[in-house]
């Protein structure tokens, strides 16, 4: 076999974190949250990751800011995850976030560069009651 050229060899060379890593440490980045093991939690951020909360109108720039922020949040919380879906450098999670009992419903998308979250964005919708008129077309979802 041939040797590759000098700066063949040297080449830096871009992986892409494979769709099981990424699926992993989601899980493992969504159990941290439900513990509040807030180092752990974090570790899927970049330095500079986004945080936006489009229905606030809140941007947290930076890992430490967005860890703070949940660190000094003061409600007690409950994740329970949904489903995870994505691909590649883009990942949403669906969950129920519940705090001190209440609970909102959350999509998360999260967009990955070398294996960490440069940028996440979170929707939160609370529940509300059925709408009479379909009552006929519909179930109810125990979860």
């Amino acid at each position: 076999m041939m040797p590759l050229p000098e700066r063949q060899r040297s080449a830096p060379v871009e992986f892409e974190m494979d769709d099981r890593a990424a699926r992993a440490a989601l899980a493992h980045h969504w159990a941290a949250s439900n513990a509040n093991a807030f180092e752990a939690e974090h570790k899927i951020y970049s330095e500079d990751a986004v945080l936006d909360y489009p229905q606030s109108g809140e941007r947290i720039r930076g890992r430490r800011a967005i860890q703070e922020s949940r660190q000094v949040q003061p409600n007690e919380k409950h994740f329970a995850v949904q489903r995870i879906v994505g691909s590649g450098d883009l990942w949403v999670t669906e969950f129920v976030l519940t705090y001190d009992g209440k609970p909102s419903y959350v999509v998360s998308i999260m967009e990955f560069r070398n294996d960490l979250v440069v940028h996440e964005t979170q929707y939160f919708a609370d529940p509300f009651m059925p709408g009479p008129s379909r009552a006929h077309l519909v179930e109810p979802i125990h979860k």
